[in-house]
């Protein structure tokens, strides 16, 4: 009985990339010449759909150059790195109107995060003080 083999998209598009990739080799000017960047971006494609080893399998291609030009496009690719933002301080209250904000206590014995709401200002110092004191 025979198998009957089943194709899915992603097969047949690797299977294009393939296909592609042997049409270059045997119309190329001379056997050094570099492969193409289209080539090189199917490959890569292919690459992080089928993973690494079984697209140099199946392409024929140099695992460590293949490697390399993924590498090198997950770094065109990679979000940009965040940058400082700093936020213009709020307009200076009385000691006595009611705020709300949330305080992050870190030290070397931990970290505390508090939400408050309706509280004066000058209660954030004790209120900070005690619990610091209390996780030491």
């Amino acid at each position: 009985m025979a198998a009957i083999t089943q194709t899915t998209p992603t097969s047949c598009r690797l299977d294009e990339t393939r296909r592609r990739i042997e049409r270059w080799r045997e119309t190329r000017p001379h056997r050094q010449a570099p492969m193409p960047a289209a080539l090189w971006d199917a490959a890569v494609s292919a690459a992080r759909q089928h993973g690494l080893y079984p697209t140099v399998r199946t392409l024929r291609v140099d695992y460590g150059a293949l490697k390399k030009h993924v590498e090198a496009a997950n770094l065109s690719h990679a979000p940009a790195a965040p940058t400082f933002v700093e936020l213009a301080p709020a307009p200076p209250t009385t000691l006595t109107d009611p705020v709300a904000c949330v305080v992050d206590i870190i030290g070397a014995g931990g970290s505390k995060r508090i939400r408050l709401t309706g509280l004066a200002p000058s209660d954030l110092m004790t209120l900070a003080r005690m619990a610091w004191s209390e996780g030491q």
